[in-house]
């Protein structure tokens, strides 16, 4: 087997190996098209800062460095808004010696500005997990716009393993683009697969949501529970332009329909610093099979997930924000993003996360 993603069956496969376990053990459901969803054990660590363990170092020795209290999770918990909590996931890894990993956050996550990274012992760099690793895995989360009722077993955030060199570079992506469409319009390949905002939508003039200051609680497990307009504010624009506000988090969408074929998976990337005072948010997988008629899709919109930072900024439309990186698989996964498994955004326009009604 070549460089590339691993797909669903050798993630299996690992499982049964060893070198992917858990307790209690890993479900069916877990294992996604080119991923695999890892799940909060049993207690979160309050701490007093976000860190990452350092070379030689141990996650538990710097929680114990770092911690404030600590949360007993087993009978669901607040996790509030403005703080930084660290907890032990219920998968460790035993990885092969050429198999690494990159971890991120879940669509829905992202969608609730839920920040969680992945850090792991010996660690340098947040959702990074080398080559060969041995040992734990940690989330570090850190609600930014809403307080969340959390509880042992649920998945924010996801692994994606991969050997050697996945990524294609400009060429490779126009050749794939030229065999089989990724993006409805003119490509634009810049280091990955730009895309840009849509900021004038053919119906109405409902552009993006605004995550509200003082809300409630969001229960993570209740799916179309919540009333947006409780939580979020429209946002409307005729002139296809908006103003960003420092420190506000915004819901938007991309103006490009997107198409990940079968034989490759992607990830969401910032742009460049210097297009302006915002970033994209790091929820950033795209499974095989998003978007694709395979799957059951034809081409679907990326959810932008954007953050404003020192200055207010205009925002306006056709303004390019991000780029797809793709990668290739090592074989095509038994199972893609919307055919016969529970995938909440294929086909998605402007979409908030699940948890919300509409």
């Amino acid at each position: 087997m070549g460089d590339g993603v691993l797909p669903a069956q050798t993630i299996r496969q690992m499982i049964a190996d060893g070198a992917i376990a858990a307790d209690p053990a890993v479900p069916p459901g877990q294992i996604q098209p080119a991923s695999l969803d890892l799940r909060l054990g049993m207690v979160a660590y309050r701490v007093r800062a976000s860190f990452l363990a350092g070379q030689g170092q141990r996650v538990a020795d710097r929680i114990a460095e770092f911690e404030m209290h600590r949360v007993d999770l087993t009978h669901g918990a607040v996790l509030e808004k403005g703080c930084v909590y660290v907890v032990p996931l219920m998968e460790h890894l035993a990885l092969p010696g050429d198999v690494g990993g990159v971890a991120n956050a879940k669509s829905s996550t992202g969608r609730l500005d839920l920040l969680t990274r992945t850090i792991t012992d010996g660690g340098v760099e947040f959702d990074r997990i080398p080559a060969g690793y041995h040992g734990p895995l940690y989330a570090e989360i850190c609600p930014r716009s809403f307080s969340v009722l959390v509880r042992p077993g649920m998945r924010l955030n996801q692994l994606r393993l991969r050997r050697g060199n996945a990524m294609l570079d400009d060429a490779a992506l126009a050749a794939l683009h030229a065999r089989e469409p990724l993006v409805s319009g003119e490509p634009l390949i810049s280091g990955g697969l730009g895309f840009s905002v849509d900021l004038r939508p053919k119906d109405g003039d409902l552009v993006g949501y605004r995550a509200k200051p003082h809300t409630g609680v969001i229960d993570l497990d209740r799916v179309g529970a919540y009333d947006p307009a409780d939580f979020w504010e429209e946002v409307h624009s005729a002139q296809g332009r908006i103003i960003l506000d420092p420190g506000a988090f915004y819901i938007l969408v991309s103006r490009e329909a997107v198409t990940i074929p079968p034989d490759h998976a992607a990830e969401m990337a910032p742009y460049l610093a210097m297009v302006g005072e915002f970033r994209v948010h790091y929820a950033g997988f795209f499974d095989p099979g998003f978007g694709h008629a395979a799957a059951g899709g034809a081409g679907s919109r990326g959810v932008l997930e954007v953050r404003c930072h020192e200055a207010p900024f205009v925002l306006e439309h056709g303004q390019v924000v991000g780029r797809l990186v793709y990668e290739r698989m090592t074989e095509r996964p038994d199972t893609l993003y919307g055919a016969g498994i529970a995938s909440n955004y294929q086909g998605q326009g402007l979409k908030l996360s699940k948890h919300f009604r509409g």
